[in-house]
C-alpha cells in the first residue's frame, strides 16, 4: 500500500486505511475519506501542497501531511 501523497495525477485509487488518531483522523473521515471510498487525484500544486482530489462526487483539497495518513491501493 502507498499513501495518497505518492499517487500521481490522473489516477484513481481506493482508500484502505487511515492512520493517525483522535481529531485528525476524525476530520479526515468526516470529509468522506473512509475505507472503500474511491478517490481520483485531480491535480497537485506546483510545490506539492495542497493535493486536489475528487471523492464521493465533490472536490476536496488536502494538505500533504493529511494525505500521508491515508493509505490507498
Amino acid at each position: 500500500m502507498e499513501n495518497l501523497r505518492e499517487v500521481p495525477c490522473g489516477t484513481s485509487v481506493t482508500v484502505r486505511r487511515i492512520e493517525g488518531e483522535g481529531a485528525v483522523r476524525r476530520r479526515i473521515m468526516d470529509m468522506g475519506l473512509t475505507r472503500g471510498a474511491e478517490v481520483f487525484v485531480r491535480k497537485v500544486a506546483p510545490l506539492g501542497d495542497p493535493i486536489e482530489v475528487t471523492v464521493r462526487g465533490y472536490e476536496l483539497s488536502l494538505r500533504k501531511a493529511d494525505a500521508e495518513k491515508i493509505l490507498v491501493e
